[in-house]
């Protein structure tokens, strides 16, 4: 049983813990044992906590034995996107300048995991500053895509995607201000959820833009999603951006089917403003006959232009990125990479008027996006246009992408896999709601995952180098 530990669900070890039948210690060393054997070629870790998490995973067990089950996280080993702080432990942003950060607090989203008894396995791989790409002249590598080790795993929640698809993690923390929890969630054929802006608490987090900033769930599975959602929601009174709502029900409201549900396609998005390649429009449409199959309705809707979303993403996000950097930029440029520091700099050319008018036309697309809610529940798009690039082919995305609408809305998006390219990558559906629905879009991802069977292929990468170990 062993060796099929690390490819449990969330929900499926929680159950098992909770009844008894998995230790947290067994499930913690599986994962520690695998991150120890693979890592190495996939490079999705950049700090591995083996010792601290076996001493948290112990306290875990005996904390359920004496009946304190804190819920479905606890014992759950959990990774974190290295630009997560962590009191005592460093947290660098996958950044020479950042190589010494030991922060003295944890994120507001990392205390509360801690609470729910989940297991910090170790900090994760990221874009430089969660900006820039891939790049090669950072402290680390970058890491690679298990399902094709030549490809990209997307970012810039790059670790995370390709830890948990490799089955390093059980679940894992991004953050997405472009869509970078959707995107590795798309090129590792995983479940990332983008919340709605201001649901879960950015505090502690490294910033990179302080209006289209998110920090959310990169799990297996969209029910995996909701038990982390029901964690990590809620309101933050020490951060600026946090909503002070109610906290839905997530996992309650999945399950009960999805008929009558009412989904639009803005078709334009991804076949005449960015065309998609032949496979992800054919994986697509089927995608929406398995939705329409459980009931649900299709009708296509207009929106304006993803040039107009990926204009107003790319000025807010540069203007802001600078905000955060300038000091760093102006006194020691060298400590980047190549990569980061001229995405970032760029934003030193924006004029204030540009950043104003940017804002303005954002609430123009933000009432946009509420009038086509009121005819429909859900918007469905592909995650991403096609499957994942190779290393050398496509580095980092120039253009509209298809994840930048929903943070400009600051509307809940979901990426899932939706089926695989000839040769053997995933693709990827995306749904998004109205905000602070986040549960009807997850709700909605679990009934199609669990009407397709996509959610039992794993990638082959971890067999085959467990084979030339042997």
């Amino acid at each position: 049983m062993a060796t099929e530990l690390h490819y449990l669900t969330i929900a499926k070890a929680s159950a098992m813990i909770r009844a008894g039948t998995l230790s947290p210690v067994d499930l913690t060393r599986a994962f520690i044992d695998r991150v120890k054997s693979l890592d190495p070629k996939l490079n999705s870790f950049i700090l591995l906590l083996a010792e601290q998490a076996l001493a948290d995973a112990a306290k875990a067990e005996a904390e359920i034995k004496a009946g304190d089950w804190k819920g479905p996280l606890h014992g759950i080993p959990i990774g974190l996107k290295d630009i997560y702080n962590t009191a005592g432990i460093a947290t660098t942003g996958h950044s020479a300048l950042f190589k010494d950060h030991v922060p003295a607090e944890d994120a507001t989203t990392v205390r509360l995991l801690r609470q729910a008894g989940a297991v910090i396995l170790g900090k994760l791989s990221t874009h430089e500053f969660a900006t820039g790409g891939p790049s090669f002249d950072l402290p680390w590598p970058p890491a690679r895509n298990p399902w094709n080790l030549e490809h990209m795993p997307g970012g810039s929640s790059s670790g995370s995607g390709a830890a948990v698809a490799a089955g390093l993690c059980a679940g894992a923390m991004g953050t997405d201000t472009g869509g970078s929890i959707r995107w590795p969630a798309a090129m590792c054929g995983i479940a990332g959820h983008k919340p709605t802006y201001g649901l879960v608490s950015r505090r502690g987090i490294l910033p990179l833009s302080f209006s289209l900033d998110h920090g959310g769930p990169m799990c297996w599975t969209a029910e995996d999603c909701a038990l982390m959602m029901q964690v990590l929601a809620g309101h933050d009174p020490l951060d600026p951006g946090s909503a002070d709502v109610a906290v839905p029900d997530f996992v309650g409201a999945l399950g009960g089917g999805i008929a009558g549900m009412r989904i639009g396609v803005p078709r334009h998005l991804f076949e005449t403003d960015l065309p998609s390649t032949p496979e992800v429009i054919a994986a697509f449409d089927e995608s929406l006959r398995v939705l329409t199959g459980l009931g649900a309705t299709v009708r296509e809707i207009t929106l304006s232009p993803l040039q107009d979303y990926s204009d107003i993403c790319s000025l807010i996000s540069r203007s802001e990125s600078y905000a955060v950097h300038e000091r760093y930029l102006t006194k020691t440029p060298e400590l980047y990479g190549e990569l980061g520091r001229r995405r970032l700099m760029a934003g030193a050319m924006v004029r204030a008027s540009d950043y104003i008018n940017a804002l303005r036309q954002r609430a123009v697309l933000i009432a946009e996006m509420a009038a086509a809610f009121e005819t429909v529940d859900i918007i469905a798009i592909p995650g991403w246009h096609s499957p994942a690039p190779t290393f050398g082919d496509a580095a980092v995305p120039r253009g509209p992408i298809l994840t930048q609408v929903f943070n400009v809305t600051g509307s809940p998006a979901l990426s899932l896999c939706n089926g695989f390219s000839s040769t053997g990558l995933p693709l990827s559906l995306q749904l998004a709601g109205r905000p602070f629905e986040d549960h009807i879009v997850l709700k909605t991802g679990d009934a199609f995952e669990k009407a397709t069977d996509f959610r039992s292929m794993r990638p082959a990468f971890g067999a085959a180098l467990e084979l030339a170990a042997e």
